[in-house]
């Protein structure tokens, strides 16, 4: 059986990717852009399990017979649906039995397989490596509704490097930050995904990142690499409150008040009970730009408090355009690299992490 390693596995080797393993397996984490082509079914795999561990190997094997042959003519159909150019690239766990037989079966019905030699097992090796490396980081900071995610799309239109961990997280980090998002990755998918994504930006390039504390919603940002963003340095978007209870209002008014109302009670022990009344009646009565002052009251407070200690670069903004605040991050990194500062350097300071914003 010709076997990649990984590197060869993900650059140079060719076809979709077909993921081998039970459904189960798939959905708690996969590469990013497998295909799944499971094998057994979840309870197959737990019957092929339980039988191997309380009986043996040899009677486990020969139940996975009895499962594989009635699938061997829908195997080779569904690939060929998955992969209509018969060149497939190909895993289980281990790189053993699943994707051995699974490969015979392809390579039977007239397909070329690219077999992962140590399976998804080496990828979270690959993924866990990729997310330890140092990276080159430019966070980008700012108050709750600075707009930092429109600046760091703007920087990507002007060629930036950007990394989008709020899309990846899919949660834009606040009490608020479920709102008119798809459901969360699992934390290993996570995981799969921000690797894949750093691996694609090139080393040679500061990368953008926006600041984030390190829990999004359910999901949790990798130790390594969340150590890298708080000794990265900082550009704080300094945009005025006014502008920011504008943008917030016009982004929360187009949420719905039940899912509004249900973001602001999980900040009730924060707020208060007084304030949280008022922010619900704020909602009830769409006055969405006195709900925004209520609960920004909170957040700038604690934002500041992260802040303390924390060597960053102040950023003047007017207000919360987009395509301007990302011209005015770019010349400020251009004017601290021409005078030679060091405070495009990394900080090793150790600092508490502040709230995500929006």
């Amino acid at each position: 059986m010709p076997r990649h390693p990984i590197t060869d596995f993900l650059h140079t080797a060719a076809g979709p990717i077909l993921d081998v393993r039970a459904p189960a397996e798939y959905a708690q984490g996969h590469i990013p852009g497998a295909l799944s082509l499971p094998l057994f079914t979840d309870e197959e795999r737990a019957r092929i399990g339980t039988t191997y561990k309380q009986v043996n190997p040899e009677k486990a094997v020969l139940l996975g017979l009895d499962f594989f042959g009635p699938k061997l003519r829908k195997l080779v159909e569904d690939a060929k649906q998955l992969a209509p150019g018969q060149e497939v690239r190909l895993h289980c766990w281990r790189g053993g039995m699943r994707s051995g037989a699974v490969q015979w079966l392809l390579e039977l019905g007239g397909f070329h397989v690219n077999l992962l030699d140590k399976g998804y097992k080496e990828y979270r090796h690959w993924a866990l490596e990729e997310l330890a490396k140092p990276h080159q980081l430019r966070v980008l900071g700012g108050y709750t509704g600075s707009g930092k995610t429109a600046v760091l799309h703007a920087l990507a239109a002007q060629g930036e490097p950007v990394l989008d961990l709020e899309k990846l997280a899919n949660h834009q980090g606040s009490s608020f930050g479920a709102l008119g998002q798809p459901p969360q990755p699992t934390q290993e998918q996570f995981e799969n995904d921000l690797a894949a994504a750093l691996a694609k930006l090139p080393s040679d390039k500061p990368i953008w990142v926006e600041e984030e504390s390190r829990s999004m919603g359910s999901l949790t940002i990798p130790t390594p690499f969340f150590s890298q963003m708080q000794a990265a340095p900082l550009l704080v978007l300094d945009v005025p409150r006014e502008a920011r209870v504008q943008y917030l209002a016009a982004d929360y008014g187009r949420h719905d008040a039940g899912a509004l109302a249900s973001a602001v009670l999980r900040l009730r022990k924060r707020l208060g009970g007084l304030v949280t009344k008022e922010a619900l009646g704020a909602i009830a009565d769409n006055d969405m730009p006195r709900m925004v002052e209520l609960v920004l009251a909170y957040y700038d407070k604690t934002y500041g408090y992260g802040l303390e200690g924390r060597r960053g670069i102040t950023v003047a903004a007017e207000g919360t355009d987009a395509a301007a605040n990302a011209a005015r991050v770019v010349a400020a990194v251009s004017e601290i690299a021409s005078s030679n500062s060091t405070m495009l350097s990394p900080d090793d300071s150790q600092t508490a992490g502040s709230p995500a914003h929006q």
